[in-house]
Parts: C-alpha cells; sequence; structure tokens
C-alpha cells in the first residue's frame, strides 16, 4: 500500500456515503461502528455514536485481515 494510494481512500467525498450499522449497535453500548463501502473492497468505519469524528479507511487488504482477525479471536 503506497501513501498515495491511502490518500485516495482519504479523498473520497462521504458526504451521500450508505452507511451501514452493525447488528450489534444500541443506546446502551459505546463500542459500536457503522461502515461503508468506498468501491474495491475498501471501507471507512465510523464510530456510531460520535459520527462527528473522522472515519477512519481502509483498503481492501487491510479491512480484509482486520475481518479474519475478529473471525479468529485476535483481539479478545
Amino acid at each position: 500500500m503506497t501513501d498515495a494510494a491511502k490518500d485516495e481512500l482519504y479523498a473520497i467525498d462521504l458526504t451521500d456515503a450508505d452507511w451501514v450499522t452493525s447488528s450489534y449497535t444500541n443506546r446502551w453500548t459505546k463500542t459500536c461502528v457503522e461502515v461503508a463501502d468506498l468501491g474495491g473492497g475498501a471501507v471507512a468505519v465510523r464510530d456510531s455514536h460520535n459520527r462527528g469524528l473522522p472515519p477512519l479507511r481502509f483498503t481492501a487488504e487491510e479491512w480484509a485481515a482486520f475481518r479474519l482477525g475478529v473471525r479468529d479471536g485476535e483481539f479478545g
């Protein structure tokens, strides 16, 4: 991943992004996320309780590695 490629992800305007909220989100939890598809497998991720904070953006490879880590229990 080059800096230029990552910069391209951060240049994408998210004003009209279709955010998908985690099924685990509810008003009592403070650790829930929303994800928007940026195309080509890349995603933007934001805190569903603090939508004013800038979202993080991940390449398809980064997002796949994260999902595998979740599946394999690497973060627990």
